[in-house]
């Protein structure tokens, strides 16, 4: 009897010791979600008319925007009215010199889905197009307009007046120019000098960086920017800047480790078990408001619009989201809004293209944390939680792999939420394979062809320039526009260098995906004929499914 008594107790403890791991991670994002919903309402509160400015301005409204929390459409007409009066009061001009204004001004009418080329008949972005002018005061220059210019996938801005006219390349090693010998940035420091790191502009760098990774320069700087943060980070698991423990060093860092798709509890992060959440959250206070500094003096309104967007940054990031400023699923305020509302797909989308909600929350794999992956992590993730794609195993997603033509077929039907059908159209799909549905599918609706009028190859690695094929097909049922014509095919193609090394059927659909951010536009070789990985597939799929309204 005794010992029944000891085996059913330490099967009761086995229970309890489940059932208290299982929901563990879901807890802390049901209380991140929480606090981040708290914060949102003080700052709808507190800032109930934003202004064109660095305070109780456009910080408020890309919280708000990126935060999910419910804010009438009228908070967001009211600031773009705001903008619009401000714009033509000043000619267009936001400043004479800090070109950092027009950055923070265009960030924020992206996340509010407003086009900042054409504000009251002015267009934001040119100014970032003027080379010198932009980098005058420093490093915040180059770090902001790439920000900005990425956060809408926005092309480079032509500006006739300018002595030099900008390329993202230009900023991107301007931005890398300036880094410090122990790996990080400052505001005033140069290159490779003795200076010590800002973790504020350390972790502003790397938000900038974040959709560079491709290069092996940008990856080479970052990689040692993340181990001279590790190293600054105090056994609080925060930041010291200009002489003290702060908020904002947090929130900089934080985003930009959620920019990079780096977790926010990985091991170089985590200083006697507290991550930066943990410490950025012990400057909020019950309000819902931030200190600057742990220090008593209460709250900060400039604290506070930084801790919020930390915050969001960190939620957007747990529940698979795309990150703050990658805004391909930005809000659609004005207008006409009896529209389709957000994930619920574009108007002109085929009647059979469905959104696919979650259903494993939380899905990850052990091996999207590390350098290789990181970037695209956001995007696996949130095709993983919804079923649109798996790993090699339950735990591993093998990255660096190729994909076949059959899986990347199933990926595609999965992501557009079609019903699989089979089709015989092909001799060397045989209808018993798991992929004859999903090739039938592809072939039906005009998505895929087949390598020849027979057969379709199921097994050979996908390339590039068939991935963008498919994936601007598949925008078209989604209701996309991906017609360009020639001259605009030439003009986005000709930046890279081996353009014509890319199939003339392939040529459009692979402007399309640049113009579009579906390709990374910051690549300098399209790689056409190279198999595809299953980390960029993923980050295709994603973008185009966000551009699709579909997330």
């Amino acid at each position: 009897m005794k010992a029944m008594s000891k085996a059913l107790s330490v099967f009761l403890i086995l229970i309890l010791a489940i059932s208290a791991a299982v929901p563990a991670m879901a807890a802390d994002k049901t209380a991140l979600q929480s606090d981040v919903a708290g914060t949102a309402a003080y700052m709808y509160k507190t800032v109930p008319d934003p202004l064109v400015g660095s305070i109780g301005g456009e910080w408020a409204v890309i919280g708000l925007a990126r935060s999910g929390y419910d804010v009438p459409d009228t908070y967001y007409q009211n600031y773009y009215a705001t903008v619009e009066a401000y714009v033509k009061e000043h000619s267009g001009v936001l400043d004479e010199r800090k070109y950092t204004e027009y950055s923070r001004v265009t960030v924020a009418l992206t996340a509010i889905g407003r086009d900042p080329a054409n504000v009251a008949g002015y267009n934001l972005l040119t100014p970032l197009g003027d080379f010198d002018k932009t980098i005058w005061q420093g490093i915040n220059g180059p770090i902001w307009a790439l920000i900005a210019l990425d956060s809408g996938s926005y092309a480079m801005p032509k500006n006739t007046g300018a002595k030099t006219q900008a390329t993202r390349q230009m900023y991107v090693d301007e931005i890398l120019s300036r880094q410090l010998a122990d790996g990080g940035w400052s505001l005033t420091g140069k290159g490779g000098s003795a200076e010590a790191a800002d973790p504020d502009l350390t972790g502003m760098a790397l938000q900038a960086l974040a959709k560079y990774m491709s290069d092996n320069d940008v990856k080479t700087a970052v990689d040692k920017a993340l181990t001279c943060l590790s190293g600054l980070q105090t056994s609080s698991g925060g930041f010291f800047s200009w002489g003290a423990a702060s908020s904002e060093s947090v929130v900089q860092v934080l985003v930009g480790l959620c920019e990079l798709g780096v977790s926010v509890d990985d091991s170089r992060f985590v200083k006697n078990e507290k991550t930066l959440l943990d410490n950025l959250l012990t400057y909020r206070q019950q309000d819902g408001s931030f200190e600057h500094t742990a220090d008593g003096s209460g709250s900060n309104q400039m604290a506070t619009e930084q801790g919020f967007y930390g915050i969001v940054a960190a939620l957007r990031a747990a529940e698979g989201k795309s990150s703050l400023y990658r805004m391909s699923d930005a809000i659609k305020t004005g207008g006409d809004t009896s529209g389709p509302k957000a994930g619920e797909g574009l108007a002109g989308k085929n009647a059979d293209v469905r959104p696919v909600p979650v259903a494993y929350p939380g899905k990850t794999f052990s091996d999207i944390a590390g350098e290789s992956a990181q970037a695209s992590r956001p995007a696996i993730e949130a095709l993983a939680e919804r079923g649109i794609i798996s790993g090699k195993t339950d735990t591993t997603f093998d990255p660096d792999a190729t994909m076949t033509r059959a899986e990347f077929a199933a990926m595609v039907v999965r992501g557009l939420g079609l019903t699989p059908k089979a089709g015989g159209a092909f001799t060397d799909v045989p209808p018993s394979e798991w992929y004859a549905a999903y090739v039938g599918t592809v072939s039906s609706y005009g998505i895929a062809g087949g390598v020849t009028a027979e057969t379709f190859a199921p097994q050979s690695a996908i390339t590039r320039e068939e991935a963008a094929v498919m994936l601007a097909r598949a925008a078209a049922l989604c209701g996309l526009d991906t017609a360009l014509d020639g001259g605009a095919v030439r003009d986005v193609l000709a930046q890279f260098t081996d353009y014509t090394a890319s199939s003339d059927w392939a040529r459009q659909a692979l402007a399309f995906c640049y113009q579009e951010g579906i390709l990374p536009e910051e690549d300098i070789q399209i790689r056409p004929k190279d198999p595809a990985k299953r980390s960029e597939v993923a980050q295709m799929l994603f973008g185009m499914l966000g551009d699709a309204n579909l997330l």
